[in-house]
């Protein structure tokens, strides 16, 4: 029987076949069925895994399994509670702060992160903190209205 690896995602506790050299995103998209998360550049450069490690956002594309063991994983799904959208969630539709959506998971993700940081963030913290997440269809302008709108919300 091979070795199990303890993670705790989106509050469950999962365990999780240990083999060398597996990224968490092909984890969570291949094993747990969490497809959420999108694969883009598979070099961390994209934006579209993002998740947050333990609240941190962390590129899921390369970051290794065993770097992720133990800590607490939160992915798109795992935003919403008690069937009602996060605000940042919501903040997206409200704002239609994407098209395509591919890359949508990760900016909210990156979102959520600058939101538990700073509550109340400018337009430039929020494009700081959205630097490295790529929308190639060019709602850049709706995504920061969106960021804006869920600081605005109580919650």
């Amino acid at each position: 029987m091979p070795n199990t690896i303890d993670f705790r995602i989106n509050g469950a506790v999962h365990k999780i076949a240990e083999q060398p050299v597996r990224s968490l995103l092909t984890v969570l998209r291949d094993e747990l069925d969490l497809t959420g998360t999108k694969y883009g550049c598979g070099e961390g450069q994209c934006g579209a895994c993002t998740v947050l490690i333990d609240g941190q956002p962390r590129r899921s594309c390369i970051t290794d399994l065993s770097e992720a063991a133990g800590k607490a994983i939160t992915t798109i799904e795992g935003l919403e509670t008690a069937g009602r959208l996060h605000p940042v969630q919501q903040a997206f539709l409200d704002a239609q702060a994407f098209q395509c959506a591919y890359c949508t998971s990760g900016m909210i993700m990156s979102a959520v992160a600058l939101l538990e940081k700073n509550k109340n963030p400018k337009d430039d913290d929020i494009q700081r903190a959205m630097q490295g997440n790529i929308c190639r269809c060019g709602t850049h302008r709706r995504i920061v209205a969106a960021i804006r709108r869920a600081s605005e919300t109580k919650p």
